[in-house]
C-alpha cells in the first residue's frame, strides 16, 4: 500500500494527490458549516459597532459568498502544494498552461472576495435603511441608497485594478500614468456623466427635493421615486417612469410642489354688461360666502375689469396643501355653487344672449 502511495504520477506522488483531494472534498462537504462559523465571527465584530442586529439575516446574507471564497482560497492553496506536470505545461500564444491557470484562479479568487465585500455593503446599508425609516426625514433614506451604490462602484473598480495587478502583473500606477492622455480623452467623452455625478452630490447635500416629493422640472412633473448616481427617476401623473439627468435637476428651475404651504385656485366670470350694480353686489357677497363655506384659508373676490362686452369678476382662493384629488373636489364645489348663485340672481354671462344678424348689401 505504501508503495502505491509513493508512486509518482505527473510529477507528484499519489499520496499528495489524495491529500489535496481530501482537503478540497472536506471543504466542499463542510463549506456551509465553516462559512457559518466565520460569519458568526464577523457578526461579533459588527455587533460591537451596531447593536440589536439580526444574526440570522447577517449570516444568511454572507454564508454563500463567504463559503465560495473559502472554497476557492483553500483549493488554490492546496493545489499550489503540487508540482505542475511538465508534460502539460505547453505554450499557448506565448503563455504556458500553468500561467493561464494561475491567472484564471487569481481572477476567480478576487471576484469571490469582491462579491463578499459587496454583500457586506448591502447588509450595512440595510441596517442603516431600517434606522433611517424610523425618522420622519426622507433625505437620509436616499443618502444611504446613494452611498450604497457609490461604494459598490468603488469596490468594483478596486477589484478590476486588483485583477490587473495580481492576475496580469500590470503596474496599475504606471498604467494610469501612461494612460493619462487617454484618461483625459475619456474624461472629456464622459463629461456629462461626471457632471451628473457631481450634480447628484449637490442634490444630496443641498436637498432641493427628496424621495417622495412632488416636483416639476422643465416639462416633467411627478413624484420622485429614486435619486441615482446619474439620473433622478420621476413617476408622472400618467404613471410613466421618466429619468431626468441630475445635471438638469440642478441647473433647471425646479418647482418642489410638496414644499408649498397652500394650493391656489382661480374663479373667473365674465358677466353680461347689462348686469345691475345691485346684482353684482349680491353676487360678490354670495361668492365670498361660498368660498368661506368650503374651508378656504384665504380668498379674494373682486370685479377686476369692465369692458364694452363684459363685467369681469375674478376670485383667487387658497387651500391647505391637500392632495390634488381633494383640491379638485373643492374647486368643483365652488364652481357649481357659483353657477347656482348666478342662476338664482338671474345674471347672464357675457355673450349668452348675443344675437347674430345677417344683412344683405345690395350691389351698386
Amino acid at each position: 500500500m505504501n508503495d502505491f502511495l509513493e508512486q509518482i504520477w505527473f510529477g507528484n506522488t499519489v499520496k499528495s494527490y489524495l491529500i489535496v483531494a481530501g482537503v478540497i472534498l472536506f471543504v466542499i462537504l463542510l463549506k456551509r458549516i465553516i462559512s457559518h462559523y466565520f460569519a458568526s465571527l464577523l457578526f461579533r465584530v459588527v455587533n460591537k459597532i451596531w447593536k440589536n442586529i439580526d444574526k440570522a439575516s447577517f449570516t444568511n446574507l454572507l454564508i454563500q459568498p463567504l463559503g465560495f471564497f473559502l472554497l476557492i482560497l483553500i483549493s488554490i492553496i492546496s493545489l499550489y502544494k503540487l508540482n505542475f506536470p511538465a508534460e502539460l505545461n505547453v505554450e499557448i500564444y506565448k503563455y504556458t498552461i500553468r500561467e493561464v491557470l494561475h491567472t484564471i484562479s487569481t481572477i476567480v479568487l478576487i471576484i469571490s472576495f469582491i462579491w463578499l465585500l459587496l454583500r457586506i455593503v448591502d447588509f450595512i446599508a440595510s441596517i442603516l435603511e431600517k434606522r433611517a425609516s424610523l425618522t420622519p426625514d426622507h433625505s437620509d433614506d436616499q443618502l444611504i441608497i446613494f452611498f450604497r451604490d457609490f461604494f459598490k462602484v468603488v469596490i468594483s473598480i478596486v477589484g478590476v485594478m486588483m485583477m490587473l495587478n495580481y492576475a496580469f502583473n500590470l503596474n496599475v500606477g504606471s498604467l494610469i500614468t501612461g494612460l493619462s492622455i487617454v484618461g483625459a480623452a475619456i474624461a472629456l467623452a464622459l463629461r456629462e456623466s461626471l457632471e451628473n455625478l457631481i450634480a447628484s452630490f449637490i442634490i444630496f447635500f443641498d436637498k432641493p427635493f427628496t424621495i417622495g416629493d412632488l416636483v416639476k422640472v422643465q416639462q416633467v412633473s411627478g413624484t420622485v421615486e429614486k435619486i441615482g448616481l446619474r439620473s433622478t427617476r420621476i413617476r408622472t401623473d400618467n404613471k410613466t417612469l421618466v429619468s431626468v439627468p441630475n445635471k438638469q435637476m440642478v441647473d433647471s428651475v425646479l418647482d418642489n410642489l410638496s414644499s408649498r404651504t397652500q394650493r391656489r385656485g382661480d374663479l373667473k366670470l365674465e358677466l353680461s354688461i347689462q348686469t345691475s350694480a345691485a346684482k353684482l353686489e349680491l353676487l360678490l357677497a354670495g361668492i365670498k360666502k361660498i368660498v368661506e363655506r368650503n374651508e378656504i384659508e384665504d380668498a379674494n373676490v373682486f370685479i377686476t375689469e369692465i369692458t364694452s362686452n363684459a363685467v369681469v369678476l375674478q376670485s383667487d382662493y387658497y387651500t391647505a396643501p391637500i392632495t390634488i384629488k381633494e383640491f379638485n373636489t373643492a374647486k368643483q364645489e365652488i364652481n357649481l355653487q357659483s353657477l347656482q348663485l348666478i342662476e338664482q340672481l338671474k345674471i347672464e354671462l357675457s355673450g349668452a344672449s348675443a344675437d347674430i344678424r345677417i344683412t344683405n348689401v345690395n350691389d351698386k
